[in-house]
Order: C-alpha cells, then structure tokens, then sequence
C-alpha cells in the first residue's frame, strides 16, 4: 500500500517516520468518518483528501484504551456505475482489509478488488443489506507504472458490429454458467477460431494493433491487473501539500469504463482522448448502496 502513495502524488515519502507524519495528519484532521458497530468492537474509518477524489483512509478499532489502527490505504474514487452485477464482500486471509468478489461476464475473470468503503459494509452486514440483493459497484485503480500507446484505426461500421457480438457473447457466457452444453461448445470453437486468427496476424502486424483493449490478472497479488484501455477523458490535478501533478484517466476497458489515477511522473507519453492507457493498476472498489 505504501508504494501507491505516489500514485495519489506521495513519491517522496521515503521513511517510516514521514509516513507515519502523515498518517498522523489523516488521524487529527480527518474529512469524513465513519463508524459500524457490533457487538464485539467498533470499526472506524477516518477519510482525508488530497484532492479531487483521491486521499488516505486509516481504519482502525476503538475501544476503552483508545483507537489502534489497523491498516491504511490510499484511494482514488471512481465516478459513474461500472458494473451492476452482485458482489461478495469477505475479510482478507490476513484479515487486516476486506476484499470484493465480483463476476462480470465482460472481463472474462473473477475480478477482485480492495474495498474502498468497508465501514459503510460492515454496517449493511449487520443488518443483512448486502447480500441476497444486487448493489452497484464503482471501479477505479492506482497505478505506480504507464504508458500511453497510440489507438488502433477502426471502421466505421465497426463499433456496431462489436456491440451486438459482444452481446451475443455475454449470453453465451451466461448460459455456460447455467451448465447449458450448447453455449459451452459454441464459446470453445469461438475461443479456437481467435487463437487461430490471432496467430496468423501476428507474423505480420503488431500485437497491439490487433489486440484493442485487454484486462487480465498481474502477479501474485489478486487485486492487481495488467489492462490496456481506450481514453475516454481526463484531466490533471495537483496535490496540494506535495503540489506534485496527477493525472486521473476513464478507460474503456473490455466494453467496461473505470478511472485510474497515475502520478505525472510514473506516466510515459502524453495522454489524449481517444488514445490507449497500458500499465498495471491496483484495482479498488466501492459498492454502492441505495
């Protein structure tokens, strides 16, 4: 976590004790808290920005000997609805954080994501809003590494052809989920006829004017992602205490829009609508409840 505080314009924490300064600040000057309570300790969550929707948050517990913190993170929130389809919210296996489990038909992979508001979770929980209802789900990411690629030439009557087949494919998906052998069958020959396709271009052009976009796991860690996606706007902010330069992108990535937020100084290129992000993210997630 402490790597992608750069990512919020944090690059020159080089020490325990500045962090430790900082997190400090976030403690004694908090923007927003938030409490859950139940019947064996209180969980809060205290909320600092550092600009346009982005900052640290520090969790913790308090109890009669005062608070201990727990874990902190930085954060980005993403604007608009990413995705409406369920999610599952459990402790991390070192159980210091929470994680989301969400399956978008879109992406192709279970996605995983850090969980932006957990006390806000822990309170549905509690009173059993979470799960057994859909909710919707606010995506963005952090990324300490970038690069912006030029797009790829497409047809006019293209971006109509790709959304009806990206509909029949997530019905297909949908219906191999429910065990139907017919859609089963038809997405392995589908998924051979790429692979054969895609072999053949590759002696001839190169891979990233073939491939348009791309999501897929990165290392060992289940929140992080290698993606490649389309521009769709941006703009760059200013952290006010480092008065280093951020930039914060929307993607459109596997037919699915997300924001990241990379520092200025991590980005290779000059980003434009229209062009390509490429670099790996550290997804994190907001569930939003009515």
């Amino acid at each position: 976590m402490h790597s992608y505080l750069r990512a919020i314009g944090f690059s020159n924490l080089v020490s325990e004790p500045e962090t430790e300064r900082l997190l400090g600040e976030v403690f004694r000057d908090f923007d927003h808290r938030n409490i859950a309570r139940d019947e064996h300790s209180i969980f809060i969550e205290m909320e600092k920005e550092y600009g346009p929707d982005m900052g640290i948050i520090v969790c913790g517990s308090l109890d009669r000997e005062g608070f201990h913190r727990e874990y902190y993170f930085p954060y980005y929130r993403g604007s608009g609805i990413t995705t409406t389809e369920e999610v599952t919210v459990e402790k991390r296996v070192n159980g210091d954080s929470f994680a989301g489990v969400c399956e978008d038909g879109r992406l192709g992979v279970s996605l995983i994501f850090y969980l932006q508001n957990p006390a806000e979770c822990q309170k549905e929980r509690v009173i059993n809003q979470l799960f057994g209802r859909k909710s919707s789900l606010t995506l963005s990411g952090l990324s300490t590494e970038g690069m912006i690629l030029l797009p790829v030439r497409k047809d006019v009557e293209q971006p109509e052809v790709r959304e009806e087949n990206i509909a029949q494919r997530n019905q297909l998906i949908a219906a191999a989920r429910n065990g139907d052998p017919e859609a089963i069958e038809s997405l392995t020959i589908e998924d051979m006829d790429l692979y054969s396709m895609l072999s053949r271009r590759v002696y001839e052009e190169d891979l990233y004017s073939i491939v348009d976009t791309f999501f897929m796991p990165y290392g060992i860690e289940c929140d992080q992602y290698q993606i490649m996606g389309n521009i769709t706007y941006y703009t760059r902010v200013c952290n006010p205490v480092t008065h280093e330069n951020v930039y914060q992108i929307n993607l459109e990535c596997n037919d699915m829009n997300f924001d990241i937020c990379i520092n200025e100084a991590d980005l290779t290129g000059s980003p434009e609508v229209g062009r390509r992000f490429k670099g790996t993210i550290w997804m994190q997630g907001r569930v939003n409840f009515e």
